[in-house]
């Protein structure tokens, strides 16, 4: 529902103070993308926007926001329509895609508003006041995303009590961000003397003004409260002289002094509708009992006492925040149980008249935990898939009790839990409820119980893998099996939405036995993949497709990939979807199909569909950026590196670990090796403290190849040798093989070495492990497994030149290097061919078919 009140530019008293330089500033706004103004409550922000907006001669849109903006839905179906509501038919290709519902990018949607946004004709602003209550993530990267992308004739101001939660040091580089603080809000002296010649009956002196206004540092809402008193004093230079103290003291004091001159009526008025947001006469009404409230409402506005009037019929008003948070105070303080009162007689209000989020709210506060209860289990589903933040803070309030006999709301509670990280005090309430419920069998419906255990047994089986105890977890999977029905809302619950920790979904970034994932893996494809609707799967089939790639067994993990993608029930959710695509292109890659490869990453951003879309692009354009320089394509990573917005400085956790595997492989290849080291060693501390094994076995490698980009020879074996010591136990294949010819080069040399050891000295890493290796990177020779040498471009000239019968000089002048350059080009040569001289070197060249007689 949109609240048309939301989208009125609030009401300023047409007598102002005329504030030129600041107006100047918010003029310089029109100049740029994005104007910031920001200070903290009462210092006339959205009064300095309201009279600036008056004197703009473009087109202005504005939205009120507020805390119950915090979906990503609400939040843009708020900016849309504040637009529409200037200009008629804006927003027909934004509504579709924000009437999906949860289920919508937010890519398309915002895609969408930009390229309406791009198709008007003259300049548009776009206000949007108390952004600071917005703590949405998803939200805030898609203001990130259309700051990106704002056409040039489009510019967004946002009033906000605290710094953006988006980044704004590139806007202010290209001097696209303008910025108005608390210093340009504030009254001046020369301000503060108009401010009490024009604007207030009081006759005071300059001194006293000057008091005044350094004593309340030009707080413009303390200057009003102070004339207010002042007002109403007899002794004017005694009641200035009071003004002391911090801020808050100061509001504290002067609205004091201002609410005890008012009537019983009004004081009792202001009191119960302090617990309202916004109110108009209907709900002050129902609230306090009082039939005149349309009157007390235009009276208080009259009086200028921090109310402000939502629209232009003067329906609905909202309080100031230091005037409300004030009220509250006094009124728990004094009459808890009319605090109470008030809030149930809001809820009943707010139901009736279809604001059942509002409802649930008061009736938390009114204590009325049944009521607040029933409407959460009414619209269960919507909120755990839009608002889950908001469920999860009703259910942390509620007592326990209220929803005991709900379990249905506790398995949801539980998950919302585990969600956000909670594992602690998930799993110790999922161990409760499954004592609790296993006694309760013959005590609740059939269906309902084994619903319920089906969800127990389920986060029963989570535990189990955050364990690593996968028979553990598949003893409870058979339980699931028994119980939960197959298409059960916790099956799809999160799984379009970013998740952020890899380890529930890429199963073999967290579990280290690749032996026993295999079986696990394998055994429940096999049992859930006739089943019809069950996502869940996508996960496994992800893992084992996977898994059988790094085995270097391609033909299976290719059928096991293209029959997940073939399931329909895993095309709408994202985070199932993207690691499915992901192991199938890499198998592409391998098996020489490079076009199809790079086919399955481009589609995906056309099929997800996820209000995270953003977040999920960070990481498909990564893998892109990789498949690139796989494909011996540098331009796209190089364009990646720089939009990105990434740094090897940037903090490493392991919800970022792909995306910065990704950049140190980009940093590596396209020359910043030393940056590339410096974020792979952070990389490799936290996997080890982590025991992540496969990151750990990649970094590794990663860091061997950065060192012989480097020429560092002797310093790349070390990280590589420890990646094949930890790789060979679990069959590690492609993490290798997929790093071509260097890392043939590299293992050649290795081998050599562990083959010229002396006899009897103990290997780290087994010559079998590195002749499959080998044999997977196609360089192993004929006879006896001997290795095919590995030659640079430079030394294959060479050895040409040499087999043409000419001298290191005649070489030298041919190749225009220097003598002993060629001689360093000809030592590698025996050493690679293990041979002693030139003889030997063409012999055995010939028998490995590098050179034809």
């Amino acid at each position: 529902m949109i609240l048309k009140t939301k989208l009125h530019i609030p009401h300023i008293r047409s007598s102002l103070v005329s504030r030129p330089k600041l107006m100047n500033k918010l003029n310089h706004g029109m100049e740029a993308k994005l104007t910031l103004v920001s200070a903290q409550a009462g210092y006339g922000k959205t009064t300095a926007l309201s009279e600036w907006v008056k004197q703009c001669k473009a087109i202005v849109a504005w939205v009120s926001v507020d805390e119950h903006d915090n979906d990503w839905v609400q939040f843009w179906s708020y900016v849309t329509a504040s637009i529409e509501e200037r200009i008629h038919g804006f927003g027909e290709s934004v509504w579709p895609q924000l009437a999906k519902g949860a289920s919508v990018s937010l890519e398309p949607a915002v895609a969408a508003l930009l390229n309406e946004l791009n198709g008007l004709d003259g300049a548009l602003v776009i206000v949007l006041d108390d952004y600071h209550v917005i703590e949405l993530p998803t939200i805030h990267h898609s203001m990130a995303y259309l700051l990106e992308h704002l056409p040039a004739h489009i510019h967004l101001y946002i009033a906000s009590r605290t710094e953006l939660a988006i980044p704004t040091a590139r806007l202010l580089a290209k001097g696209e961000l303008q910025r108005i603080i608390m210093q340009d809000l504030r009254f001046q002296l020369d301000d503060g003397l108009i401010f009490f010649r024009d604007l207030t009956g009081l006759l005071l002196t300059k001194q006293q003004v000057t008091q005044l206004v350094n004593q309340t540092e030009g707080w413009v809402s303390g200057l009003q409260l102070a004339a207010i008193s002042l007002e109403r004093s007899d002794n004017i230079a005694e009641s200035i002289h009071q003004f002391t103290g911090h801020q808050l003291n100061i509001s504290n004091y002067l609205l004091e002094e201002v609410f005890n001159h008012l009537s019983h009526q009004m004081r009792n008025f202001l009191l119960e509708t302090s617990i309202l947001s916004r109110m108009n006469h209907s709900l002050c009404k129902a609230v306090t009992g009082q039939k005149n409230s349309q009157e007390l409402l235009e009276r208080l506005e009259q009086m200028n006492l921090f109310i402000t009037p939502l629209d232009d019929q003067r329906n609905w008003y909202q309080y100031h925040p230091l005037l409300s948070d004030f009220l509250k105070q006094i009124l728990i303080r004094s009459d808890l149980q009319k605090w109470i009162q008030a809030h149930i007689n809001a809820a009943l209000w707010s139901e009736s008249n279809g604001f059942e989020e509002e409802a649930v709210n008061h009736y938390i506060e009114g204590k009325q935990d049944a009521d607040a209860v029933r409407l959460i289990e009414k619209n269960l589903q919507p909120l755990m898939q839009s608002k889950s933040i908001i469920l999860n803070k009703w259910l942390s309030v509620l007592p326990e009790q209220s929803f005991a006999e709900k379990p249905i709301i506790e398995m949801f509670y539980t998950a919302v839990l585990l969600g956000i990280g909670k594992w602690d005090l998930a799993f110790t309430r999922v161990e409760q409820a499954k004592i609790r419920f296993q006694a309760m069998q013959g005590k609740l419906p059939d269906a309902e119980w084994k619903q319920v255990m089906g969800i127990i047994y389920f986060f029963c089986a989570v535990k189990s893998y955050l364990h690593k105890d996968l028979d553990e977890m598949s003893q409870y999977f058979e339980l699931v099996e028994r119980n939960m029905p197959e298409g059960s809302f916790f099956q799809t619950m999160g799984r379009n939405r970013y998740q952020g920790y890899d380890a529930f979904d890429d199963h073999l970034s967290y579990i280290n036995d690749l032996h026993a994932a295999e079986g696990f893996l394998l055994k429940w494809i096999q049992t859930w993949e006739n089943k019809k609707n069950y996502p869940f799967s996508g996960f496994l089939y992800a893992s084992y497709s996977q898994l059988l790639y790094e085995r270097n067994r391609l033909d299976e993990a290719e059928v096991y990939a293209d029959h997940a993608l073939g399931r329909k029930d895993i095309q709408p959710f994202a985070r199932v979807l993207i690691l499915v695509a992901r192991s199938a292109s890499r198998i592409q890659q391998a098996k020489g199909n490079s076009q199809r490869a790079m086919e399955l990453l481009e589609q995906l951003k056309l099929q997800i569909d996820s209000p995270d879309y953003a977040l999920f692009m960070t990481r498909v354009e990564a893998q892109i950026a990789c498949l690139s320089l796989q494909q011996g394509s540098t331009l796209y990573a190089l364009e990646w590196l720089q939009r990105c917005g990434m740094s090897y400085l940037d903090e490493v956790t392991l919800s970022n670990v792909t995306e910065h595997l990704a950049l140190a492989r980009v940093l590596s290849e396209c020359g910043q090796m030393a940056e590339a080291l410096i974020l792979l060693e952070r990389l490799y501390s936290l996997l080890s403290k982590e025991n992540r094994l496969r990151d750990r076995v990649k970094v590794l490698i990663l860091q061997s190849v950065t060192f012989r980009r480097l020429g560092q020879t002797d310093a790349a074996l070390i990280p590589l040798e420890r990646a094949l010591q930890l790789g060979e136990p679990e069959g590690y294949i492609r993490s290798f093989v997929d790093e071509g010819m260097m890392m043939a080069e590299m293992l050649t040399e290795y081998m050599e070495d562990q083959q010229n050891k002396l006899v009897g000295a103990t290997s780290i890493v087994s010559l079998t492990y590195l002749k499959e290796l080998l044999q997977a990177l196609n360089v192993i020779s004929k006879e006896d497994f001997l290795l095919k040498a590995i030659l640079t471009e430079q030394e294959m000239k060479v050895l040409q030149l040499i087999s043409n019968g000419m001298a290191t000089k005649e070489i030298a002048e041919q190749l225009i290097v220097t003598g002993e350059t060629v001689k360093s080009h000809i030592k590698n040569l025996y050493r690679k061919l293990r041979v002693n001289n030139r003889i030997q070197a063409l012999q055995r060249a010939k028998e490995l078919g590098i050179i034809i007689e």
